[in-house]
């Protein structure tokens, strides 16, 4: 079933499960094993992605993971300093672009205003440094704080939201009960869910049970 949003968002991956370790005392993260997804093109939309199928965002150590593989921050930037207020802080942001992204409920003039407010900060200031084997690498300019990572999250929002081509290829995924909105840069936009290894898998295994279940009757 296609379902359409005003601002063209129409519904008919960066896929990721985290591997490997990280320094917990030093708050560095390299990887994670938690079940984060960052399959949708965007930023902001892996941000929104972070509360199906359920809440993801319930402690620093999961934040400090979604930050880092999101790509807030380059790989092994320090995090210590993150405290529990971040968590909540992210997650009122990703309750304020919901409704931005998927244009309802109107009228939301306040999300808006949320949203707005919050890009005005400066986001994480980066640096190219020459890395062990010479080559440049990407660093920021110390460690980023609170204000500066929702300004890049909530700067990616403003940036796909004011963008008409970039508007016009948002999609819904057609998975049952999936409110996973992502950006179809697919040949031809065919993409019909979030991960074909997710939601299209499930489809796929639940057609051919009801294949089989004819078969038998």
């Amino acid at each position: 079933m296609e379902e359409r949003f005003p601002g063209s968002l129409t519904g008919p991956g960066r896929g990721a499960n985290l591997g490997g370790g990280r320094n917990m005392a030093l708050g560095t993260v390299t990887a994670d094993s938690y079940e984060l997804r960052f399959d949708t093109g965007r930023i902001c939309l892996d941000l929104l992605a972070t509360a199906h199928p359920v809440e993801r965002l319930g402690s620093v150590e999961v934040l400090r993971g979604w930050i880092a593989g999101s790509g807030l921050v380059p790989p092994d930037t320090a995090l210590t300093h993150a405290d529990a207020s971040w968590p909540a802080a992210f997650r009122e942001l990703r309750g304020q672009l919901a409704p931005l992204v998927r244009g309802r409920p109107a009228p939301y003039d306040r999300p808006l205003a949320r949203v707005n407010e919050l890009a005005r900060a400066a986001p994480p200031v980066p640096r190219a440094v020459p890395g062990e084997d010479g080559l440049l690498v990407r660093r920021l300019d110390g460690p980023p704080g609170l204000a500066a990572l929702l300004a890049a999250v909530a700067r990616d929002a403003v940036d796909l939201l004011t963008d008409p081509v970039a508007r016009a290829s948002l999609r819904q995924c057609e998975g049952d009960n999936c409110p996973i909105v992502y950006v179809d840069t697919s040949r031809g936009r065919r993409r019909r869910w979030c991960s074909s290894e997710v939601c299209g898998n499930r489809e796929r295994v639940a057609r051919h049970r009801r294949r089989a279940a004819l078969a038998r009757a």
